[in-house]
């Protein structure tokens, strides 16, 4: 139990643990992020209409799809085959008969699907999941949203720009650019299976932010026309500063982006109160504390308001991170303090101009920011974007100190987050496996796909480490209906179960690599179908929350929901996504129960990068059995590729 909730007596209760499992791995999998070129609407299916009227990046919207509602009987038999590998014979009986009830023909879930189906006719709603995930799983949510909920992204090293106010100034131009385009609609959506996808989520990424608040947060959106909001927040050393990035109409060139982080840096000589810190806490502990910031002083609520508004966030570290492990700590959670946690999109930038990114992510998922930042590094490292512009205007304001008047009564609320955020980040453990063996460049020859690849290797680790396979989420994408944001794939199978016992377990000696070499093969096919399936709409966990949702406060509770197993069987103890890019050099989140790691990867082109969490179980241990997993596939499938012919 975290510090601040033990204080407070609050449990994230409203669904049930088993749900709440679900909901903090931040980055759904299986988007193509490089968008496609502009497409006409005569190549795409029958149904996508192309409304001009919305702008390019919205211009599809209307015509996406709406996510399905699957049939019961589809839900419960692919739950059911997913429950095989994991229960003995006798709770796998039991859980059967649970199904069976509920979707008997006057069994409780029958009225429910009515319901559920005819929410997702109404045309109030667009998805008929979106507004109850949006509120269950991240609104509504109270535990921090560091480290539980945000995310981060490492970024490659720019030998160019080793001085940091040249690199925050770097990447804020290079950020400026992709915001005009968000504003202005144009920017091209990305494609799934060649199908535009969802764009919606893209409201929310400036301009913005996230609201603590009781029983449910909110959001809070600025208009990014008004002059008022055409700002950057720049934190160093706790405080906090607006940098205007456009003047006249004008946007501010790089040598006057670099010019105002400068500045900052003389300005922000000694640390302040760390009014941040609150942003770290609890969301009941802080919205507690919001008021007290707010009765102490009218000045706050502007300051507020400042930040709030914000186009996004630049902090500025007094830190010199080198190791990945270090690097994945500073983006991952920082200090605590000279960050502003509810803002969804945050660069850092260190003294010694490493950088990185973290997100928070209640309304918006990480393929959106992942675009962002692979967007802001190709600029940068292909020199897109005119970066050499000297000039510097002589009527460019100065940054803007956002002052915050803190009480005895403030700093006691800013005191106690400090030593919770010290306290939670203390129980953390964090390892970063940078395995250089090889990467999709010889997967791909495997042929084999490299995300399925990738999950094997984890489930492989975790019987080495364990002696045997637990539920294990894998983030998968459904940003190809309307409001679509993810889906659970529940990775363990029969199969790959079969395929871990021939390389670990007890007879795996007895068992020849032909024979494992053809498990493996059928392991990942059933790791491809259900991922496949949970794009399209069709994964169980989903479809059961929603049947669950519906049940009336009186109404009796089904079996199928008091089942141990299904508690169980939504127990991520391996919580899984994929973003790669050659940009980055890292990026994770934590473990979402206590018996579980969090294990983000990124499959680059000749290397494989895990980022493991967990809490005191042993993450170092976890790498090690990756490497090891990593090495024993590879040996394993090496001798099923081609010879090469011998020259004449």
């Amino acid at each position: 139990m975290l510090p601040s909730i033990a204080r407070t007596g609050i449990r994230s209760t409203a669904l049930g643990k088993n749900i709440l499992n679900q909901i903090k791995t931040p980055l759904p999998l299986r988007v193509s992020m490089a968008p496609a070129s502009k497409r006409s609407n005569s190549s795409l299916p029958a149904g996508y209409v192309e409304d001009k009227s919305k702008g390019p990046m919205l211009r599809f919207q209307d015509s996406l799809p709406r996510l399905p509602v699957p049939t019961l009987e589809e839900t419960a038999a692919r739950y059911l085959k997913t429950l095989h590998p994991l229960l003995s014979p006798s709770e796998l009986e039991a859980s059967k008969k649970a199904v069976e009830e509920f979707i008997a023909p006057n069994g409780p879930g029958r009225k429910l699907q009515e319901k559920l189906i005819a929410r997702r006719e109404d045309p109030k709603h667009k998805n008929w999941l979106s507004e109850w995930w949006n509120d269950a799983a991240y609104l509504s949510y109270r535990d921090p949203v560091v480290p539980y909920v945000s995310y981060f992204y490492s970024h490659r090293d720019d030998r160019k720009r080793r001085d940091p106010a040249k690199r925050a100034a770097a990447i804020t131009t290079a950020a400026l650019e992709f915001k005009k385009q968000v504003d202005s609609g144009t920017l091209e959506p990305e494609y799934m299976k060649k199908l535009p996808i969802c764009m919606d989520s893209y409201k929310w990424m400036f301009n913005c932010s996230r609201v603590p608040a009781k029983p449910a947060d909110y959001h809070v959106k600025f208009d990014p026309a008004e002059a008022k909001n055409k700002h950057i927040l720049v934190i160093r050393k706790n405080q906090f500063f607006k940098v205007a990035h456009e003047v006249d109409g004008k946007q501010l060139n790089n040598s006057e982006l670099e010019k105002s982080f400068r500045r900052v840096y003389e300005l922000a000589s000694s640390r302040a109160p760390a009014v941040g810190a609150l942003t770290s806490e609890n969301r009941d502990v802080w919205t507690d504390a919001r008021a007290v910031l707010l009765s102490a002083h009218p000045q706050n609520a502007k300051a507020l308001e400042a930040i709030e508004s914000a186009s996004f966030v630049v902090c500025l570290d007094d830190a010199a991170p080198v190791t990945l492990e270090e690097r994945a700590h500073a983006y991952w959670h920082g200090d605590g303090q000279n960050r502003w946690y509810d803002k969804p999109i945050q660069f850092i930038v260190n003294d010694n101009g490493t950088s990185g990114f973290m997100g928070e992510h209640s309304m918006m998922d990480g393929t959106p920011t992942h675009r962002l930042n692979d967007y802001v590094n190709n600029m940068i490292f292909n020199n897109k974007l005119d970066f050499s512009e000297s000039s510097v205007r002589s009527n460019l304001p100065e940054p803007a100190a956002v002052k915050f008047q803190v009480t005895k009564e403030v700093q006691a609320e800013i005191d106690r987050a400090v030593k919770d955020f010290n306290d939670v980040i203390g129980q953390h453990e964090l390892a970063v496996q940078a395995y250089q063996g090889y990467g999709k460049g010889l997967i791909k020859k495997f042929k084999c796909s490299p995300d399925a690849y990738v999950q094997m290797i984890i489930q492989l680790a975790y019987y080495k480490m364990y002696g045997k396979n637990r539920p294990t989420y894998e983030s998968a994408a459904t940003r190809r209906f309307q409001q679509g944001r993810t889906e659970t794939c529940r990775s363990v199978s029969d199969e790959s179960v079969a395929w871990c016992n021939s390389m670990a377990g007890p007879e795996s000696a007895d068992i020849d690599d032909k024979e494992k070499v053809q498990l493996f093969r059928k392991a990942v096919d059933a790791h491809l179908e259900y991922i496949s399936a949970a794009s399209d709409g069709k994964g169980v966990d989903r479809h059961l929350f929603g049947l669950k949702r519906l049940l009336e406060p009186s109404q009796e509770v089904p079996a199928l929901y008091q089942d141990p197993a299904y508690a169980y069987s939504s127990s991520w103890y391996l919580s899984t996504s994929q973003l790669s890019s050659e940009y980055f050099n890292g990026y994770g989140w934590s473990q979402v129960i206590d018996q579980g790691f969090g294990i983000a990867y990124m499959i680059n082109e000749n290397s494989i990068n895990f980022n493991i969490v967990s809490k005191g179980l042993g993450s170092d241990k976890m790498s090690f059995y990756l490497n090891e997993a990593a090495a024993d596939l590879r040996e394993l499938l090496l001798p099923t590729l081609e010879a090469p012919k011998a020259k004449l």
